[in-house]
């Protein structure tokens, strides 16, 4: 991870026959999947587990009319910007395969870490949050089995999501890999987001008194409502654009904006539709876990909870991946292949420590999906809206007219506020729950 321009960007080796472009060395698979098999991924990918706790994150502290509105608007948004962003792919020959790469090229070295300390940060913690997310399906399901009255506490079932984690990234290593198992995942994300469609639908119908009032006072509904924007935000986008991009076959810059189109409209339309309906079916009551609130029959719940630990399995290591690359690409002889020995040996020790001290920070602060929020918003906003513009205006800047310049500054002044805005709100929501909670807490 401590490779520098220098020798990722500037030192690159060919690429395949017949590229015009040069990229850098790494251990993990480039320029080999269609732009169908990244587009399901994305899809896949973004209708995780963290789906079952939308509602509560994203609707819930906004309403009806600006819950609605902030959906289709922060989409909207992540959508243009990743779009811009997938343009920017190759420059002067180069092909850039990792986010701190091309931010380095054009900034500096300066700005090859700090993309390097936002990326990884981010993705670490959103690991952590999928950790949680597992061992709570697993203790919902062992609860089911039990009658609640198992001593079996939550950080035994984090411990056993961890390590299922860990053995699918040891033995499927790369976002290539991930092409065989995607019609399983696909199949496990139908399965358990229709099971809950069909019993909020039911739990809706009958639940006469809903409540869709936002409460609370004028602070803590402005707060929330900053927080709301955030998760709506870590649900459209991760920050990794150019690494998934980077496993595209050329045109690399159309097939990735493909891709984008399918998350955008097919992915989007069912991450949005469970959050909606699971406030629509409980209102302002509407829980932090979905499953936890279903009245429906226990078969049901055991069903959605499996199916969407299972799924997580596909969609935690899409978002891990960049993470392994880069040790792997330290670490392993990127001559031999990534299953011989060596690079067997070194592969378990990185995942290794990855996901061991992911599972012990998760099982050490339960509550870590409040942390994901916080650096969702400090980080999330500037991989996503300001760091493409800072790229556009200083590649096309004099070539652009002034109107786009005015758009490109809009963009990072608005954005640089609204970072600053929901980092503060998740700052507060994290200091009241670290007055609640302590350390290894049963939830």
């Amino acid at each position: 991870m401590d490779s520098s321009l220098h020798t990722e960007a500037a030192t690159g080796q060919e690429g395949k026959a017949g590229s015009s472009y040069t990229t850098a060395a790494t251990a993990h698979q480039i320029d080999t999947d269609s732009w169908q098999q990244v587009g399901v991924l994305l899809v896949v990918g973004f209708n995780c587990a963290y789906v079952l706790s939308f509602s509560n994150l994203m609707m819930a502290p906004l309403g009806w009319g600006w819950g609605i509105t902030c959906l289709l608007f922060v989409g909207a948004a992540a959508w243009y910007a990743n779009w811009l962003l997938a343009g920017l792919h190759v420059i002067d020959g180069q092909r850039f395969i990792r986010y701190r790469d091309l931010m380095g090229f054009v900034f500096g070295r300066k700005m090859y870490y700090i993309t390097w300390f936002l990326q990884f940060i981010n993705l670490l913690l959103g690991n952590m949050g999928f950790i949680l997310l597992g061992g709570r399906a697993l203790k919902a399901i062992h609860g089911e089995f039990s009658g609640g009255h198992s001593p079996a506490r939550l950080q035994w079932f984090i411990a056993a999501t961890g390590v299922v984690y860990f053995a699918f990234a040891y033995f499927v290593p790369t976002i290539s890999a991930m092409r065989n198992w995607l019609a399983t995942s696909a199949a496990l994300t139908i399965a358990y987001d229709v099971a809950l469609l069909a019993i909020l639908i039911k739990d809706g119908k009958s639940n006469r008194q809903k409540d869709y009032n936002v409460h609370g006072t004028q602070a803590e509904k402005v707060f929330c409502a900053f927080g709301a924007i955030a998760a709506i935000l870590v649900c459209n986008t991760s920050g990794l654009l150019p690494e998934i991009q980077s496993t595209l076959r050329k045109p690399v810059v159309r097939n990735m904006r493909r891709g984008l189109l399918l998350q955008y409209t097919v992915g989007a339309a069912v991450y949005y539709g469970i959050s909606v309906a699971g406030y629509w079916a409980y209102g302002a009551a509407v829980s932090e876990y979905l499953p936890s609130q279903l009245s429906g029959p226990s078969w049901a719940t055991v069903l959605i909870n499996a199916t969407a630990f299972l799924q997580s399995i596909v969609s935690q290591h899409l978002f891990t991946v960049p993470v392994h690359e880069a040790l792997d690409t330290q670490m392993q002889r990127l001559e031999e292949g990534m299953f011989s020995r060596y690079n067997l040996g070194r592969r378990l020790l990185a995942r290794g420590l990855v996901f061991g001290a992911n599972a012990f920070v998760t099982a050490l602060f339960p509550f870590m999906g409040d942390f994901v929020n916080l650096f969702g918003s400090f980080v999330l906003f500037p991989l996503t809206f300001i760091f493409p513009s800072m790229l556009v205006l200083k590649i096309k800047g004099e070539c652009e007219g002034r109107w786009s310049r005015v758009w490109h500054w809009g963009i990072i002044v608005l954005s640089s506020l609204l970072s600053v805005a929901t980092t503060a709100a998740a700052v507060r929501l994290i200091a009241h729950n670290a007055s609640v909670y302590h350390f290894f807490a049963d939830m």
